[in-house]
């Protein structure tokens, strides 16, 4: 996962946050847009998805004949919770060594 860009990864993260069991393509992109300060672009949401379904973290399916759908795969679920331990690792530890004020 570390080889992943952060739009990668923060597509990861709202793929596992959408309360859908398979989130579509805009259901996507209206979760990102309400977190990134400009609108996401079709041509760079989707070619991502793409490289995250190639590389195994996600499944693509159809769920009509314009729709996809896409889920974590266990691997995905797997490289995700294995990032964010590792982020409260290094918060933890940055905290406990923090001078207090």
């Amino acid at each position: 996962m570390n080889d992943l860009t952060a739009f990668q990864r923060d597509l990861l993260v709202v793929i596992a946050g959408i309360g859908e069991e398979h989130p579509h393509g805009l259901a996507i992109k209206e979760a990102l847009d309400k977190y990134y300060d400009s609108p996401i672009q079709h041509g760079h949401l989707y070619p991502n998805l793409d490289a995250l379904a190639d590389r195994g973290f996600i499944e693509k399916g159809k769920l009509d004949k314009r729709s996809n759908y896409y889920a974590l795969t266990d691997g995905g679920w797997e490289e995700l919770t294995n990032r964010y331990q590792w982020v409260g690792q290094q918060i933890e530890q940055h905290m406990s060594e923090a001078p207090m004020n």
